[in-house]
């Protein structure tokens, strides 16, 4: 396996001779001749494995070798010295060193201990990916879009993600609200510990106390058996309350006091249970003004309001649109067994349509597409009659088009091949970025 290599070491000859041969192994060669300079090639490329002398005039190869550690622990240091002792060997192996060898080396072995080397470093990096797809999730359970207003929500979710602060979720339904939420436990450090969602429009309300904070046997009638609630349930991980506009003022005050105190007590039960747990909770409401009437407290929603997230309705962000459209395409043709595209005229009428149901409708409507496509594109007929007959400018697909919306279609068709990068855009439109901004403006996008 071929990678980038650095080499650093202060004899020109050895680093000459050294780059030679592992470029004739397929290996691309970056050379510095100190640590400092090695440590700003670091800063900018992303090395595969380094090989360094021990000992260098200023910072030495150990004490590189200790700023990798630190900083990019994934990356392989393999020792090359002239120097070398069976201490310092055994001390650098002792603290991670790949591996030690002194001048001259065999370089049959360096060159297989470079290979293994960047073989390593490109499975951690597949494991991270990996690990990260896991925590993002995929097709449906995964976030996606381009516009500033997601940008921004991606920007809050990376910045509170490892907070214990409650974080309140507020947009329209089929939003995706539900989704930011458990991106925020499954990208944090308690992707490990249980994610618990509750759905507070869903449970009945004589039966919404018992489901949050338990019950011991015999607690009323039917209470055959203890047990637990959703708060312990979501012990050292998040409870998701989702559309918590719904709860009634009695169990308000209730959950107000398990907030602050962190503290649940079963029902016909005494005992208090400390519990440590961060919650999200969502609405489709707009609390305030549910305060000014009298149907949700004003101390509760401050408690979980610490952080909040405003999720944009699909209509305010049409730009994402056709990567929503393009990736539930592939997860249901996956699931049916079909490889489809979607045709310019339907990315036309989706981009143009007010999606009142926002992310879920779209999904929906896609999934219909599949299933009913049997060409191997997704055409006009394969929408829904109210898409179809909703969305502005829509037209007959045999119908000649303006020059202008052939411009326009060439456009958004850029932005999805680019994935929204606007200055790609405009390089392969051939059109400045002045041009295509007022365009995009235009095109309400």
């Amino acid at each position: 396996m071929q990678g980038l290599v650095l080499i650093v070491d202060d004899e020109p000859n050895a680093a000459r001779v050294l780059s030679a041969i592992l470029a004739g192994e397929g290996h691309t060669v970056l050379t510095a001749s100190d640590a400092s300079k090695a440590e700003h090639i670091l800063k900018s490329r992303d090395v595969d494995a380094i090989i360094t002398d021990l000992r260098m005039p200023g910072r030495d190869g150990m004490q590189l070798f200790e700023h990798v550690t630190e900083h990019l622990p994934d990356i392989p240091v393999i020792f090359l010295t002239a120097y070398g002792t069976v201490d310092s060997a055994v001390n650098a192996i002792t603290r991670g060193a790949f591996y030690y060898f002194i001048k001259p080396p065999d370089y049959v072995k360096l060159k297989s201990m470079v290979a293994r080397a960047v073989e390593q470093r490109a499975l951690k990096r597949e494991v991270a990916e990996l690990r990260k797809r896991v925590a993002a999730g995929s097709g449906a359970d995964r976030i996606i879009g381009v516009s500033p207003e997601m940008l921004k929500i991606f920007n809050t979710i990376e910045a509170v993600k490892d907070s214990m602060s409650s974080v309140l979720v507020s947009g329209e339904t089929g939003t995706g609200k539900e989704l930011i939420a458990r991106s925020l436990h499954y990208g944090s450090v308690r992707r490990d510990r249980p994610f618990v969602a509750v759905n507070c429009a869903a449970i009945p309300r004589e039966l919404m106390e018992s489901e949050l904070f338990g019950y011991e046997k015999g607690a009323f009638s039917g209470a055959a058996a203890r047990r637990i609630g959703r708060f312990e349930a979501a012990a050292d991980g998040t409870i998701f309350l989702d559309e918590i506009g719904e709860l009634e003022l009695s169990l308000q005050a209730k959950l107000l006091r398990v907030l602050q105190e962190k503290e649940v007590e079963r029902l016909g039960s005494n005992r208090k249970i400390k519990v440590n747990f961060r919650v999200i909770s969502s609405t489709n409401r707009d609390l305030m003004r549910e305060i000014a009437a009298g149907t949700f407290r004003e101390d509760l929603y401050y408690r979980l309001n610490v952080v909040q997230l405003n999720v944009p309705a699909l209509r305010e962000r049409r730009e994402d649109i056709p990567l929503l459209a393009s990736e539930f395409v592939k997860e249901f043709g996956l699931r049916e067994g079909k490889t489809l595209s979607l045709s310019d005229d339907v990315l036309r009428v989706l981009g143009g349509y007010e999606w009142p149901g926002n992310i879920r409708q779209l999904r929906n409507t896609i999934e219909r597409a599949v299933v009913l496509a049997r060409g191997g594109a997704i055409t006009l007929k394969h929408l829904p009659e109210e898409v179809a007959a909703g969305a502005s400018g829509c037209r007959d697909a045999s119908e000649p088009r303006t020059l202008r919306e052939l411009e326009d279609e060439a456009i958004q068709s850029a932005l999805r091949e680019c994935r929204g990068n606007k200055s790609l855009v405009a390089k392969k439109l051939g059109i400045s970025r002045k041009t295509l901004y007022k365009r995009l403006e235009q095109l309400g996008l």
